[in-house]
């Protein structure tokens, strides 16, 4: 198998404290990270969520104006439509 070099760079601490985990479990920094990419390409995802806070931001703004607009005025909204706005937000 032919190896390559990957250079990274990472906060001095983060970096002390990952190579003290790693020794604490038995490996090295080097295998720790060939296990991740290893589990990333065969899973094809990486090995933990990562998200924005933009979508639920987005959702409870959209809800604190319905919300407005429900306490002055009559109109009402059914889950059909309210559905149907959400689905429209994240297309």
């Amino acid at each position: 198998m032919e190896t390559s070099t990957l250079n990274v760079q990472a906060d001095a601490n983060d970096k002390k404290n990952f190579e003290q985990f790693c020794d604490n479990v038995g490996m090295n920094v080097s295998t720790a990270i060939n296990m991740f990419m290893k589990a990333v390409l065969r899973e094809q995802k990486l090995p933990f969520e990562v998200r924005s806070n933009f979508f639920d931001d987005l959702v409870y703004e959209k809800l604190q104006e319905a919300e407005l607009e429900m306490s002055n005025t009559s109109k009402r909204y059914s889950k059909e439509k309210i559905l149907e706005s959400m689905n429209k937000m994240i297309e």
